[in-house]
């Protein structure tokens, strides 16, 4: 029997080199798949009004049937959008710092996050940085190079993307009782945007859910704990197949 396969969705402006750290540390159990979602990384850009499920449905047909999918940020919406639509690829769900029914505040800060990058995309650069890094130990060569990844992208294409990310955890909202593979939710304690609090109202929302919150952590899970998340989605995905 071959290794089972895992399918790592990363987040909004970024690509599949974010997760470089965590693949390196789970190749040997598993085939892991890190595809760019549409208007990123190698991909073209995406129109202004790309959707959620247009997102979803660009990365499905790469998925075998059967994977374990974990998404990261905006790749959690995806991923639990094809769990939600596509139940038969997936195995397990994971989501990494991920939303979920944001308050009237939540959204009210990631709206103007988003007015921020459509005024000044530099100036939303470097906020990013400072949100994700700031106090972390990451070294300054590795976050140089999210920066560059960041200040690489087409900018139309990451704010379409970007509204998905602000509008997606709403879309789903509704629907995520229906996801009833087994799911782990994962965040850092000290992540700003996708915090600790929505971790636990997602596993809440999931039947079938466990939340797990990385003490010390920010929002770059994959780059900042890969240790961590690496032996949170070993542990997970080994405890729901043999269950």
């Amino acid at each position: 029997m071959g290794k089972p396969t895992l399918v790592l969705l990363h987040g909004v402006g970024l690509d599949r080199t974010m997760w470089e750290p965590v693949t390196a540390l789970l190749a040997d159990r598993f085939t892991v798949l890190a595809p760019d979602l549409p208007g990123h990384g190698t991909r073209p850009p995406v129109a202004d009004g790309v959707s959620l499920a247009e997102l979803a449905d660009a990365v499905a047909d790469g998925i075998p049937a059967g994977s374990h999918v974990a998404g990261f940020s905006l790749g959690a919406l995806v991923a639990q959008h094809l769990a939600l639509h596509r139940p038969e690829l997936t195995a397990t769900l994971t989501s990494i710092s991920s939303v979920c029914r944001r308050t009237p505040e939540e959204r009210t800060a990631v709206q103007a996050r988003l007015r921020t990058a459509e005024a000044d995309f530099a100036a939303s650069t470097a906020a990013s940085l400072e949100r994700w890094y700031a106090g972390t130990t990451v070294p300054p060569e590795v976050v140089r190079r999210t920066e560059a990844v960041l200040r690489a992208n087409d900018v139309g294409s990451f704010l379409a993307c970007y509204r998905v990310f602000a509008a997606g955890d709403a879309e789903l909202a509704p629907h995520l009782a229906a996801i009833t593979v087994p799911s782990l939710a994962v965040t850092g304690e000290n992540d700003p945007g996708s915090t600790p609090d929505m971790t636990h109202r997602l596993a809440e929302a999931l039947p079938s859910c466990r939340a797990v919150i990385v003490p010390g952590a920010r929002h770059m899970l994959p780059v900042e704990r890969p240790k961590e998340l690496a032996e949170a989605l070993t542990t997970f995905i080994g405890e729901s197949t043999y269950a």
